[in-house]
């Protein structure tokens, strides 16, 4: 089994009614649902929405403050257009504006917000790394 992998993301969130509909609004659709808990389909990995409170205490550290912003997700996409419509709709849902798209040292073009919690995000393009038909992001060999 490869030991470089990540297979859940947990993003912990203040109210997750809240949560649940600002991912609805990007076109995000649970593959599973609990009580305080909801599961996201990625490629090889998923993603949960959990409250604060409850993943503190899940952790086994009741009541510690869970900060966000010190880490960045992010999406990248076939082409800059990709990246712009993203960005719109993520607005359009209730997002943070952090950095609007434009052109990055590094070559590509990307622009970050911050969901209703404060989690952020990246949406970019890098035209050196080409993505799959479905969107799947492997490194090209050297």
């Amino acid at each position: 089994m490869p030991v470089q992998r990540v297979t859940l993301i947990t993003l912990g969130v203040e109210d997750l009614g809240r949560a649940r509909a600002f991912y609805a609004a990007l076109g995000w659709q649970p593959a599973e649902e609990q009580e305080g808990v909801s599961f996201y389909q990625m490629d090889g990995l998923l993603l949960g929405l959990f409250g604060r409170e409850a993943l503190a205490k899940d952790q086994g550290r009741p009541g510690a403050p869970l900060g966000t912003g010190a880490m960045t997700l992010a999406q990248n996409f076939h082409d800059r257009a990709g990246v712009d419509a993203a960005y719109a709709q993520a607005l359009a849902a209730g997002a943070e504006a952090l950095k609007a798209p434009e052109e990055v040292f590094w070559g590509g073009y990307s622009g970050y917000y911050a969901d209703p919690d404060g989690h952020v995000w990246e949406l970019a393009h890098n035209p050196f790394w080409p993505l799959g038909e479905t969107g799947r992001l492997d490194l090209p060999k050297t």
